[in-house]
């Protein structure tokens, strides 16, 4: 399966008993004027994958294609996400150096969210926008650890919980509900090395993979989610909020 195959395993595999409980971790959204400024300061150090890049990584398939194409609105280069009964993921093998870049910052927007589902079940593991990072566990795929970034149906904003299907990949609710602005697109910023901290209990040096998905499979119900630039950015004092 590959470096990423736990992106696999949230769908197929059961994964080793945990603790399955839910958690709550701050999250904070920080103004756009401010991001920008972070990203223009640290412009040397951070590593920048833009629309044009992501559009391009594998597809991995789960349960029928989810339509990725890239578009502009209002001149800014987005990635589109169409499903219709359909879980599929863009994803890339890249170690990137927690110690350096530990701050995780995207954009991302959605057309609606899904009506009538639980997120911590199967039956209602659909997202309208998703973003996983992934730690390698080599030859034994159980200690593969990964935490995914969600904008959430109804689980509450800051709470994180199990994967059904994989309970070493955690799920972390940055944005919950029906969105202000249908499509607008909206900034996050986490520090990736602190949340596996406290998702995991591991204090890591490093990830293997990223990858964004948009699913809606186990619902039923169509939707749309858009992707932005991705940027890696060090842990400076403007970078850290989560």
């Amino acid at each position: 399966m590959g470096r990423l195959g736990s992106l696999q395993g949230q769908r197929e595999e059961k994964g080793r008993s945990r603790d399955q409980g839910l958690r709550t971790l701050p999250v904070r959204t920080a103004g756009l004027g401010a991001l920008l400024l972070v990203a223009w300061n640290t412009a040397a150090a951070q590593l920048v994958t833009a629309p044009q890049d992501i559009i391009e990584w594998e597809v991995r398939e789960f349960s029928g294609a989810t339509r990725y194409r890239l578009e502009t609105d209002d001149g800014q280069a987005v990635v589109k996400a169409e499903c219709q009964n359909g879980a599929s993921a863009l994803y890339h093998q890249s170690t990137v150096d927690l110690t350096t870049t530990p701050v995780l910052q995207w954009s991302w927007g959605v057309s609606g969210v899904f009506s009538g589902i639980d997120e911590t079940s199967k039956s209602g593991d659909d997202y309208p926008v998703r973003l996983y990072v992934v730690k390698d566990g080599g030859l034994l795929p159980w200690r593969t650890k990964a935490v995914n970034y969600v904008w959430a149906s109804n689980q509450p904003q800051g709470t994180g919980w199990a994967n059904p299907y994989a309970s070493q990949a955690w799920m972390l609710a940055l944005q919950s509900g029906v969105p202000e602005q249908p499509g607008a697109l909206v900034i996050e910023q986490r520090n990736v090395r602190a949340d596996f901290l406290a998702l995991h209990d591991v204090d890591l040096t490093s990830i293997d993979g990223i990858a964004i998905m948009t699913d809606c499979d186990n619902s039923g119900q169509p939707i749309e989610g858009w992707y932005g630039s991705i940027r890696w950015l060090p842990a400076t004092s403007s970078s850290t909020r989560r």
